[in-house]
């Protein structure tokens, strides 16, 4: 055999390995996998100790919302008209501080912004006209990650070493939380606190709650080997504690999404039309606005809206038409939200978030009555990265990518 054979042998089995493996992948996303049940009645996936944080029997879902076409508008929602784009006066754009803020979050009972400096390692405090407050002399070096209550100033403060720690800014008290417990949410009041505890083995892998002062730690349903696909996140409404994407798949590009009580309670499921679920709850947690993506647009995200409360949960989900994360927007006043759209995405966006993190954002105002877009003329270039609608002062804050601090628009 010579060399040149031998090459083109080598060549054809690559090409050969590599189509098997994409084969590999596509079946892995769009087969619909079978579920079983334990004697508990927990529904648990094929894949040995795969147990799924939903107890007891489900309320299914309606016939009416397994329904549906390609078309993203499902026979259960009311359709918002197409993008109708007008523009708004340029409105006041300051920045409120040029600090390293991260880990920015709005207090919104004092309608003040909360940040890490990531240079000095200490929290702040900033208001609507710029005065910068420290929110204690203590020094928190190296901070990985904040998860904020949100109308109090208590925040867990995770870091590289996998230390976690729940502090009160108001009392000056630190509690400590074990290192094994990871994505943390709060309660509405603040009193307590919910995260996934995560042990060596599958049985020990438990969504758990526990007292802001450390005592009273819950078991609140068991996750196996299903950790990655729980969210946790507590809704205002205080009824849902996290949501887990391991309802049924119901077509290649449509899956359940299961709601989370902290009973064991038999709530309603959402079917969503795409993958990379990503939810933000309304200010009075009886609404879900989420992002996914699917073939059908091109595997771009696009915005929902699906009602998330009681016996109405599924109901009513509205596709927005508009391109862009669940995480890049905020509710704010009554049937609005504030949205920072990328001005262009690629096909595929969606399976790779990370390739807008400089594609500038253009800031929409959306009206969830009558799908009326107003784009909100900021006369700069820049990408979001966390944005929130402060009620008491009917103002705008974001960051940016491209710029240190907190930017805010006067509404």
């Amino acid at each position: 055999m010579t060399n040149r054979t031998k090459k083109v042998l080598i060549i054809l089995g690559f090409i050969l390995v590599v189509m098997l493996l994409a084969y590999a992948l596509y079946k892995m996303f769009t087969s619909t996998a079978p579920g079983q049940k334990t004697d508990s009645g927990i529904v648990v996936t094929t894949t040995e100790g795969g147990a799924l944080p939903g107890a007891g029997k489900r309320t299914p879902v309606s016939e009416e919302g397994l329904k549906g076409g390609v078309t993203g508008i499902l026979p259960s929602s009311q359709s918002i008209p197409k993008q109708t784009t007008s523009f708004l006066q340029k409105e006041n754009l300051t920045q409120i501080t040029s600090d390293y803020a991260v880990n920015v979050s709005l207090n919104t009972a004092q309608g003040l912004m909360r940040y890490y400096n990531g240079y000095d390692g200490k929290f702040y405090k900033a208001d609507k006209d710029g005065n910068i407050t420290a929110m204690s002399d203590k020094i928190f070096y190296n901070v990985e990650n904040v998860t904020w209550a949100n109308a109090t100033d208590k925040a867990v403060l995770e870091y590289p070493d996998g230390s976690n720690i729940i502090y009160d800014f108001n009392d000056e008290k630190q509690t400590t939380l074990p290192k094994h417990w990871e994505e943390f949410t709060f309660s509405p009041q603040a009193d307590k606190v919910g995260a996934k505890s995560i042990g060596l083995s599958p049985e020990n892998r438990w969504l758990v709650t526990v007292n802001s002062n450390g005592t009273g730690t819950q078991l609140i349903e068991p996750m196996g080997n299903n950790a990655d696909k729980v969210i946790v996140d507590w809704s205002p409404s205080g009824q849902t504690v996290a949501f887990s994407k391991t309802g049924d798949i119901v077509g290649a590009d449509r899956q359940e999404i299961l709601f989370v009580g902290l009973n064991g309670e038999n709530f309603k499921s959402a079917v969503v039309e795409g993958f990379d679920f990503r939810p933000k709850w309304s200010q009075d947690g009886e609404k879900v606005l989420y992002s996914v993506y699917n073939s059908r647009n091109e595997n771009k995200p696009e915005l929902w809206i699906v009602n998330s409360y009681g016996g109405e949960i599924g109901s009513n989900r509205t596709l927005l038409n508009i391109s862009t994360w669940a995480d890049k927007c905020t509710f704010g006043e009554k049937d609005v939200i504030y949205c920072a759209v990328p001005q262009i995405l690629p096909e595929g966006a969606g399976m790779a978030p990370e390739i807008a993190n400089n594609i500038y954002d253009d800031i929409y105002r959306i009206n969830l009555k009558n799908g009326f877009k107003n784009k909100i003329d900021t006369e700069d270039n820049r990408t979001v990265s966390s944005i929130s609608y402060d009620n008491i002062n009917k103002k705008l804050f974001f960051t940016s990518n491209q710029n240190n601090g907190i930017f805010e628009l006067d509404l």
